[in-house]
């Protein structure tokens, strides 16, 4: 057993914040020294750690609202299942100080109902810009743009929120269902 097998991953959640013309959000994530995905300049969509006591989608409500500053959004799915990637070896005892191995991800998709000009990457004082550029992308182009560890849990997601693109239903679990 290596020491990153015994490492646990990092409970987290994500949103698919779609505009109305079914394009997804992803913000360009600001070239920080340690982050969790290495050097480079990746898009992403908005995601982050779960806080004691929260449930997923409070925790998935709470880092729409700190990365981007959208309130304005309804939230009409969630995945089925928990998402899992793992972290190459070279980050493994970087990232996250060195306690995890990668992330399990909860994942949301929800429709943005308010003007862009509500969106702001600029964090409350005491946190950091997690975006430092965003732009609305086709869903389908999702996987290619973040960073390639992460490529697995995007391909998924563009197939299972797919079908709320098309207005059928999807294999997704609908928020009024959970």
């Amino acid at each position: 057993m290596t020491k990153t097998s015994r490492l646990p991953y990092r409970p987290c959640v994500g949103v698919m914040l779609l505009n109305a013309e079914g394009q997804a959000f992803v913000g360009r994530r600001a070239n920080r020294k340690g982050a969790s995905e290495g050097e480079g300049r990746w898009w992403q969509m908005p995601q982050g750690g779960m806080d004691k006591g929260e449930t997923p989608e409070q925790a998935a409500r709470r880092e729409l609202w700190e990365e981007t500053g959208v309130r304005r959004a309804q939230f009409i799915a969630h995945a089925k299942d928990w998402l899992y990637y793992d972290l190459p070896p070279e980050l493994v005892g970087v990232a996250w100080k060195g306690r995890y191995c990668g992330q399990k991800q909860m994942w949301f998709a929800a429709r943005f109902e308010g003007a862009e000009s509500e969106i702001d990457l600029k964090p409350d004082p005491g946190h950091k810009a997690e975006f430092d550029a965003w732009r609305w992308v086709p869903v389908r182009d999702l996987p290619d743009l973040v960073v390639p560890f992460k490529r697995d849990v995007y391909t998924a997601l563009v197939a299972e929120f797919a079908p709320l693109l098309a207005g059928e239903p999807a294999k997704a679990q609908r928020d009024e269902e959970a």
